[in-house]
């Protein structure tokens, strides 16, 4: 940094940036923060940490604890139906699937993404990206699915979702059934009862939706989220199925070794 820039003009400079990186990421804490400006503005404009955190702090960005937001609402009236898919191994495309339900910042709002996601490929079959938890768009996704797998009498899949009322609703549950999919559920509200789709969100947030800026509005928020998918399903090379692509796995493909699992 030059030695005619202020004092003023340097903590100026970091809070724009920490305000910037705060539209395209609502909740990056400030050590994360330091981190990236370190990197984007060097040691002579950040002054180390413990300077940052100084100015991070004066000027409001510290966060507050947030409530995790929950897209699951497990007290419902609905039928409850068991884990069908605890200790089985899938074995081809359409045996299990798996849906649940993600949050998407736009501008001065919250949209949810609701997805269905084929177990053995990794392959997303159906999504939506609606402006409410509503049960309708999750059926959505659900029926995308479906028209993508062939439709019919789809009596090999199980349907694996967490008790969210979405999931119980009669229109969703009459659907599945439509199809001859069996029902199943996690037995609790814990994220390891349906790793997958939650490991899914998180190659979705941290690849894609938290390095972009924030969407300006659902529109525009629809047509990357397309994009993101077609990337993820086509050209996303996958460790656990010997980094092929979901979607060539899924259309018959024979998938490789998983490279994620611990050697003996």
């Amino acid at each position: 940094m030059k030695a005619d820039v202020s004092e003023r003009q340097r903590v100026k400079l970091l809070a724009d940036m920490i305000g910037y990186y705060r539209l395209c990421c609502p909740r990056i804490g400030g050590f994360k923060l330091f981190h990236l400006l370190e990197k984007d503005l060097g040691h002579a404009v950040t002054l180390g940490r413990d300077s940052f955190l100084k100015v991070y702090e004066s000027k409001g960005f510290k966060l507050n604890p947030n409530k995790r937001r929950r897209t699951t609402d497990s007290n419902h009236v609905y039928k409850r139906y068991p884990n069908l898919i605890k200790g089985k191994d899938v074995r081809y495309s359409n045996h299990i699937w798996v849906s649940d339900i993600t949050y998407v910042w736009i501008l001065g709002d919250v949209l949810y993404l609701h997805l269905v996601t084929d177990a053995y490929s990794h392959a997303v079959l159906g999504w939506c990206l609606s402006d409410s938890l509503s049960a309708s768009h999750t059926t959505e996704a659900l029926r995308m699915a479906i028209r993508i797998a062939g439709g019919g009498n789809l009596c090999g899949t199980i349907h694996h979702s967490d008790r969210g009322s979405q999931y119980a609703s009669e229109a969703y549950v009459s659907c599945l059934m439509e199809h001859h999919i069996r029902i199943s559920m996690t037995e609790g509200y814990e994220p390891t009862d349906n790793a997958m789709a939650e490991r899914q969100n998180g190659i979705f947030k941290v690849e894609w939706i938290y390095e972009q800026e924030m969407y300006r509005d659902k529109e525009q928020a629809i047509n990357e989220i397309n994009r993101m998918i077609d990337f993820y399903n086509n050209r996303r090379p996958h460790m656990s199925i010997g980094m092929e692509c979901p979607m060539e796995v899924y259309k018959g493909k024979l998938p490789g070794k998983n490279l994620w699992r611990k050697r003996p």
